[in-house]
């Protein structure tokens, strides 16, 4: 009354229970689907990206039996969103994000490299796994169980503690080298920036600022400014630190 998974690459650190080389014998004592068996092994779905039972490639509804033998590969990173695969079929128009409250610190990275990424502190699993399917976005977060909720298509479980690891990952598993644009969007409210006349700002500056500065932005939503001062240095040497190259950030 046995079935046999095998788990592949990382998916076998994600386990509950060590397995050395990723085989689980799981005893088949109830109807359920390889999705929700695998969960509850550990990994959750959004890291699984290839199912195959007894050779023949299935989606997550297949669902397992007595003798069957499954292997569950992870991401082929990069991972491509727009194109469909078995396990997701319909595919996303655009890398987007949805970080989860406990990754804040990873949505500012992502915004800073010209990504939109909503980020809500107070946001509920169950909301976030709403607007992540509503808008098409790929769910960031360090919760497993947030990311086991069946709303959520993309996801990735962020294992690093320190953001500037956790962003390197992201970037590694997306390729978002691809598209990035730097500086171009709030920080804070994750809105594009637009261009704002000097003139029109003069009694919110600074006084050197005022001197030193002359091409301003502003975000529509919260009126942030944004100009090529100290922060934009900074802002640029942790661009080099994550090793993107100078030609891509802004002149």
């Amino acid at each position: 009354m046995d079935a046999t998974l095998r788990f592949d690459g990382e998916l076998v650190g994600l386990l509950h229970r060590p397995a050395a080389d990723g085989r689980v014998v799981y005893p088949v004592t109830r109807r359920a689907s390889i999705k929700d068996v695998i969960e509850a092994l550990g990994p959750p779905h959004t890291e699984v990206y290839r199912l195959a039972a007894d050779g023949r490639e299935v989606d997550f509804s297949a669902r397992l039996a007595p003798g069957m033998t499954v292997t569950v590969q992870p991401k082929p990173v990069p991972v491509d969103v727009t194109r469909p695969t078995v396990l997701r079929p319909t595919p996303l128009s655009r890398l987007a994000f949805a970080a989860d409250a406990n990754v804040g610190r990873l949505a500012t990275l992502l915004r800073l490299l010209g990504y939109d990424t909503t980020y809500d502190r107070t946001i509920s699993d169950t909301d976030l796994a709403a607007q992540a399917a509503a808008q098409g976005r790929i769910v960031l977060s360090r919760d497993r169980n947030c990311l086991k909720r069946s709303q959520i298509v993309y996801g990735r479980l962020v294992r690093a503690n320190d953001p500037l690891d956790q962003i390197r990952d992201i970037i590694r598993v997306f390729d978002l080298t691809r598209f990035l644009a730097p500086f171009r969007r709030c920080l804070r409210c994750n809105r594009e920036l637009i261009a704002v006349d000097k003139a029109a700002i003069q009694d919110r500056l600074q006084p050197k600022t005022r001197r030193y500065y002359d091409d301003f932005a502003t975000c529509p939503a919260c009126g942030r400014l944004y100009w090529s001062g100290s922060h934009y240095d900074g802002m640029k040497a942790l661009l080099q630190q994550l090793g993107i190259p100078e030609e891509r950030s802004p002149r």
